[in-house]
């Protein structure tokens, strides 16, 4: 049966609603991951042209606050390497730029010379991909950038050296923990699947198909958290991995990637999972007789199945999911998630449920694969997790 007109352009809207709320709350995520990190790079820069301008008289500072705002930029990650080689970068640009351009001048030629020079210089000095990207920018920078307007050659490869010397001051003395960015992204992304299942639970309860369609955007709308979460926590580990300071935190790390995998296969089993309860709830799986084009027929909104037993199955599921998010942001160890959780799974008995609704035993064992995926993102013995599920 086709949804009538008015009723899908309402989903549409309501649709829309949902991703353009999911994609504000990551946005606000974001500024506040990123807030501290952005105020110090800016400070940093103000400094920089401060030495510059005043300290050593130069009338264009230009390249020492861009060194400072480049080698900083605007993430928590600031190992002292990653800031020295873009602050490096920036210098070995601007002096070969300098340089060259004194000698050979400006035009389209010279900028594919100088570009080269400058790279093959970056290579020669330093394996990092960043330090030879940031040296070619400036490089071109500086065949562009006229002298008059931003002080004489060795002004500007100066500006750079102080605006990088900030930038490594700023770093060392505002050391980060690469555990906090990972536990914030891990916070977020199991909150999305707890939201998700707040939904869900809302619209199998009540039989409202809008809740349940709700819940499906913002799974979809919630990808870009979990792979964040992944990347930054893969990052994190390999840089702990190297950095005498944080070495210790290398197994905490490496449990928080881990989870990120599972949280990410944890998501995927709620929008299957959801999928399915869209139909369910929509009356979409109806068991009478096929009509003419064979067909089955959707009976009234959750008319036909008693869905009440599912709904506070989910809910449980979504506390422990919430419990989950809190520990992980806290650095904790998440008992009470993993209790909620063994709890959880121990009632996920299709023929408890739902004895007569093979339906609604369908969506539970959808929901037992998940509730595994979740105990084992809290840190569960896979073999543990799975014991706790009635047996079949």
């Amino acid at each position: 049966m086709r949804r009538p007109v008015n009723a899908a352009q309402g989903h549409r809207r309501s649709a829309a609603g949902t991703l353009v709320r999911s994609r504000a709350r990551q946005g606000w995520a974001r500024v506040r991951r990123a807030g501290v990190p952005v105020l110090l790079a800016s400070l940093a820069a103000a400094i920089a042209y401060a030495v510059a301008a005043y300290g050593l008289g130069h009338a264009f500072p230009f390249f020492a606050p861009v060194s400072a705002w480049v080698a900083l930029g605007f993430t928590a990650d600031r190992q002292p390497r990653r800031v020295a080689e873009l602050a490096v970068g920036v210098a070995v640009g601007v002096l070969a730029g300098d340089l060259l351009v004194h000698v050979i001048g400006t035009g389209p030629v010279q900028i594919a010379v100088v570009l080269a020079v400058a790279a093959l210089t970056a290579r020669f000095v330093d394996r990092g991909d960043l330090l030879t990207t940031q040296a070619g920018v400036q490089a071109i920078v500086i065949v562009v950038l006229p002298a008059a307007r931003s002080g004489g050659p060795l002004d500007r490869w100066t500006d750079a050296l102080v605006g990088g010397v900030v930038a490594l001051l700023v770093a060392a003395l505002s050391p980060q923990d690469p555990r906090r960015r990972v536990r914030s992204l891990a916070e977020e992304g199991v909150a999305e699947i707890a939201g998700v299942l707040r939904f869900l639970a809302t619209g199998l309860a009540g039989g409202g198909q809008a809740d349940v369609e709700e819940a499906l955007v913002r799974g979809r709308a919630s990808q870009p958290v979990l792979d964040q979460w992944r990347t930054a926590a893969g990052s994190a580990r390999q840089a702990a991995r190297v950095s005498p300071a944080f070495r210790r935190h290398g197994p905490e790390l490496e449990a928080l990637e881990g989870a990120a995998v599972l949280a990410d296969r944890a998501m995927r089993n709620t929008r299957v999972l959801v999928r399915r309860g869209v139909l369910v709830v929509a009356g979409g799986l109806h068991d009478g007789p096929p009509g003419a084009d064979g067909e089955r027929s959707p009976a009234p909104d959750g008319a036909e199945h008693d869905l009440t037993a599912l709904a506070a199955l989910v809910d449980d599921v979504r506390r422990g999911a919430e419990e989950l998010a809190a520990a992980l942001g806290a650095g904790a160890t998440p008992t009470l998630a993993r209790a909620r959780l063994a709890a959880a799974a121990e009632r996920a008995d299709p023929w408890t449920v739902a004895p007569d609704d093979w339906h609604v035993q369908g969506l539970v064992l959808l929901l037992r694969s998940l509730v595994v995926d979740l105990e084992e993102a809290a840190g569960m013995d896979p073999g543990d997790a799975r014991a706790h599920l009635p047996e079949m």
